[in-house]
């Protein structure tokens, strides 16, 4: 990991213990509230341990953050202009997929997010990650295959999905090249 990723890190350790205790929980009220044990979480907020998206997706939902918006609050600044090499990156320590926070102010509705899935990797979106969100994924390159309760949804460069109501997601690059494809949400 590099040194950029390291403070990025650090960064969101620290949030997330600023965003537990500015609501006054234990460690114990956040690990009810999540779903993810109480080592754990200390682990994270002592920069101990990387957190991956479905642990990330969790903590948030339980501030009623959507992913996006802790990484945002991790990070300084609400600016209009967002410089490429301002924006917020972030690698899941388990699938190696890059996460590029490339739009998020508080005053706007619009999210949006880029991620490119390494070969023969997936991610699991629980449900509570988009509870309170309308998304869509637009594929720019590569192959996805996002698998939800209405099936398995095979998409090529240019094709765009809409999500459905709240439920459990799978998103996979079953191809042998990386996929990237941007995340548009709003709050419904």
């Amino acid at each position: 990991m590099d040194t950029f990723e390291d403070e990025a890190g650090a960064r969101l350790a620290a949030r997330i213990r600023l965003e537990r205790e500015g609501r006054g929980w234990s460690l114990a009220d956040l690990a009810a509230r999540s779903g993810v044990g109480k080592a754990t979480i200390s682990k994270i907020e002592r920069g101990d341990a990387s957190p991956t998206a479905g642990v990330l997706v969790r903590l948030a939902a339980a501030f009623d953050l959507t992913l996006a918006g802790l990484l945002v609050r991790a990070e300084a600044g609400a600016d209009r202009l967002i410089r490429a090499s301002d924006q917020a990156i972030w690698r899941d320590p388990d699938t190696g997929y890059l996460r590029r926070q490339v739009f998020l102010r508080p005053d706007h509705p619009l999210e949006i997010v880029e991620v490119t899935m390494p070969p023969g990797k997936s991610a699991l979106l629980p449900a509570a990650s988009y509870a309170f969100v309308r998304q869509v994924v637009w594929l720019a390159e590569g192959e996805l295959v996002v698998s939800d309760p209405d099936g398995r949804h095979v998409l090529a460069a240019g094709d765009c999905l809409g999500f459905g109501p709240p439920a459990d997601v799978t998103i996979s690059n079953e191809s042998d090249a990386p996929a990237r494809y941007v995340v548009a949400l709003t709050r419904s």
